[in-house]
Formats: structure tokens, C-alpha cells, sequence
């Protein structure tokens, strides 16, 4: 870094063979700028989604968390996305919410996905049934 003075008292600091110039500092005022960084998270509406037990056998527990009050809508749905049952369709509080299905030879042995959906929102979690 080469430091020079030119004529009009601007310091110029030449740096990788671009120069700029900065004028010279005076006592004063400094002033601030504060701000916050969000986490990604913090705007979600659906987290923490969970499945128990995996694989399943008789019956499915959920356990998820909404930011705010809400539609959800919880299906089934088989490999090839196709739609096999609506097990929970309501408006849910703000917070934890837990939600258990009981099969009852509803669903044949084989790999599902749940999803959860949530205003704009879902979560798709596989589900192995034996």
C-alpha cells in the first residue's frame, strides 16, 4: 500500500493500482447505524416437523410447530405423489402441535410420505409402513 498527500490535503492511498481518495478526518460527529439479522427460520411458518415411530405398524404420531394461527392439512401420499388420504384438515393455534392416526389396515405395507402442509407451506416426511 502507498500512501501520498496531493495538493488539495486529501489523502490518496493507491491499493492494487486503483486509487481513491478520502478526505482528511475532522473532529465531529459519528454517526451509527443498528441493525438486526433474522434467521432464515424465523420467517417459517412450519418447523420441527417430526414422524414416530418409522417404520409404523398401527399407529403414527406427529409432532410439529406453527409460527402462527393457521390452516393445516396433513395427507399420505404414495410414491408417485399420488394422493391416498386426508388424515387432518383445520385451523391449528400458534405453537407445538401433536397429531396421532391410527392405521387400522388403512394403508397396505409399503413406503409413503406424510405432508404436512401449512398456509403456503409443507414439510414431506417417508413414512415406512410394515
Amino acid at each position: 500500500t502507498l500512501l501520498r498527500k496531493s495538493k488539495k490535503t486529501k489523502i490518496s492511498y493507491l491499493k492494487t493500482g486503483l486509487p481513491f481518495s478520502l478526505p482528511p478526518l475532522k473532529p465531529g460527529v459519528v454517526s451509527t447505524t443498528k441493525f438486526t439479522v433474522k434467521d432464515k427460520d424465523d420467517d417459517k411458518l412450519l418447523s420441527n416437523v417430526q414422524i414416530y415411530p418409522n417404520p409404523v405398524t398401527d399407529q403414527l404420531n406427529l409432532k410439529y410447530e406453527v409460527s402462527r394461527n393457521t390452516n393445516v392439512t396433513i395427507k399420505i401420499v404414495d410414491v408417485l405423489g399420488n394422493d391416498i388420504v386426508t388424515i387432518f384438515s383445520q385451523r391449528v393455534e400458534t405453537g407445538d402441535q401433536k397429531f396421532t392416526y391410527s392405521l387400522n389396515s388403512k394403508l397396505s405395507r409399503g413406503f409413503y410420505f406424510v405432508r404436512i402442509i401449512a398456509g403456503t407451506e409443507s414439510s414431506i416426511k417417508r413414512l415406512s409402513v410394515l
